[in-house]
């Protein structure tokens, strides 16, 4: 079977981050990727695209574009808007089929599971859960 894009996102991530020695580096660099986020739609900063569980402000939504699901998201926070150009890189501009059938083990392969806070963590299965739902529906 191929390898998807979204799994190449995955496998180049983890090289990106062997190069950090520290989890310094590695903070510093998921808070750059956040940095180039696409500007987020003013209109959709809602309590309907706002995403549950997160201990910052984060807000995400979708639209579809041919067979492929765009997703853009923000945060008023810089390290959640890093983590959201992670989850974008990996899993936005992706089929729904695609999305569905790729597990987000860079968690553990960027060691994400074991570096970030508890209110961190659960804001990222938050923003995760969303794009799985709406892959579902798509």
């Amino acid at each position: 079977m191929a390898t998807s894009g979204a799994e190449l996102a995955q496998q180049e991530l983890v090289e990106e981050f062997e190069m950090f020695d520290n989890w310094m580096d590695r903070y510093q660099y998921i808070i750059d990727m956040g940095k180039q986020l696409p500007d987020f739609p003013e209109e959709r900063r809602t309590e309907e695209y706002k995403i549950q569980g997160c201990q910052s402000n984060v807000w995400m939504c979708h639209e579809q574009a041919g067979d492929k699901l765009v997703f853009k998201a923000t945060s008023d926070a810089a390290i959640v808007s890093g983590l959201i150009a992670v989850l974008l890189r990996i899993y936005s501009e992706r089929t729904a089929e695609e999305i569905n059938q790729t597990e987000p083990h860079f968690l553990k392969d960027l060691g994400l599971d074991k570096h970030l806070s508890p209110t961190r963590s659960n804001g990222l299965h938050a923003m995760l859960e969303r794009i799985d739902q709406v892959a579902k529906q798509g």
